[in-house]
């Protein structure tokens, strides 16, 4: 199957966003986007509208292309339902884990451990706590409850790796992936239920720590957005 430019530019804009390496509010340049993927404006203007369809995106009037940025109170809402599915995917887990999933689980909270002990950035930790989750989801046995799951982690995933850059959020994370796995190897399915919905669930101090976070990143995309008029 022939993979059109377009369609290769969107995958890769497409993860690049969900990546992280684009920040939500960011602008894309159409310029900057030829020269670092070397083809025309055509395909840059396809790919851009297909991202939009799906909601990464959005075109403002007069002033380009930027990444879509979620409103807080819709960001708590999307978290909320998050905490829920892999609530749900945890007690499942403790229910039907086998014992080669429960050793794959074991070993990725190893290098989760090693990633923070070892002074890693948060990047580097999300990719294994990544890891951790997907173990659980695999282990939970019900692909269209996975399927969800990673629907909607997608969507959140900027943010997801937003909430590690906040201070200690890296040490308490892997606290509390610790208790995760004692309750799904003890077979206790409403402690991991709970554990793993606490661990997802944005709320009191921090989704105070969130919301400083999304001023920050906001306040860089807006200096951005004016030494680019600047420029202009």
């Amino acid at each position: 199957m022939k993979i059109s430019n377009a369609q290769r530019l969107k995958d890769s804009l497409e993860n690049d966003i969900i990546n992280g390496r684009f920040a939500p509010g960011e602008r894309l340049d159409p310029e900057a986007l030829e020269k670092a993927f070397n083809v025309s404006r055509t395909p840059i203007r396809e790919a851009i509208q297909q991202l939009t369809a799906s909601g990464l995106v959005v075109v403002v009037p007069k002033k380009g292309t930027f990444v879509a940025k979620i409103g807080v109170d819709q960001l708590v809402e999307m978290f909320e339902v998050m905490a829920e599915l892999e609530g749900m995917c945890g007690r499942l887990a403790a229910r039907r884990i086998s014992a080669e999933e429960l050793v794959e689980l074991k070993q990725a909270l190893a290098r989760c451990e090693a990633s923070v002990t070892e002074g890693e950035g948060p990047d580097e930790y999300y990719y294994e706590n990544e890891v951790f989750h997907q173990c659980i989801y695999s282990a939970s046995h019900n692909a269209f409850l996975a399927n969800e799951v990673q629907q909607l982690k997608q969507r959140l995933k900027p943010y997801r790796r937003l909430q590690l850059r906040v201070r200690h959020r890296m040490a308490r994370s892997l606290q509390e992936h610790r208790d995760i796995y004692r309750a799904i190897e003890a077979g206790n399915a409403a402690a991991a239920e709970e554990a793993m919905r606490q661990h997802v669930l944005i709320q009191g101090e921090r989704f105070s720590d969130f919301v400083a976070s999304m001023k920050k990143f906001d306040s860089q995309a807006r200096t951005q957005l004016a030494d680019t008029s600047a420029r202009g």
